[in-house]
């Protein structure tokens, strides 16, 4: 299931990147309106705007849906269940192991006050 939306979360990254990247900003109809081009597209001049800005919102819903799966997923993969017996059997060890050893945090007595 975690590969499924890995490969849906890439794909929907690589089409808003091409889409935003195939959109014109909103200057470049000023530019067309001196001479500066043919503003008209396969599209026509209102309908790939409309067409490409309604698929660039719908891409980045899907990224950002996989997102939060993504992260939620990672996020429940990395609890870990212990059961509590043997974390009390470990502090047993490590208490067992500890009772000779003297404490190294303390203050050394060759440092004058």
């Amino acid at each position: 299931m975690e590969n499924l939306i890995l490969i849906v979360h890439i794909i929907s990254s690589l089409a808003v990147i091409g889409l935003v990247l195939i959109q014109h900003g909103k200057g470049a109809d000023a530019g067309a309106a001196f001479g500066g081009g043919n503003s008209g597209s396969v599209f026509g001049v209102q309908g790939s705007s409309n067409f490409l800005t309604r698929a660039t919102s719908i891409s980045v819903t899907i990224f950002f849906c996989t997102s939060i799966s993504l992260a939620f997923i990672a996020g429940n993969k990395h609890q870990i269940s212990v059961p509590l017996g043997s974390v009390v059997e470990n502090s047993e060890l490590v208490k067992k192991d500890t009772q000779g050893v003297p404490d190294k945090s303390s203050v050394s007595q060759d440092i004058p006050n």
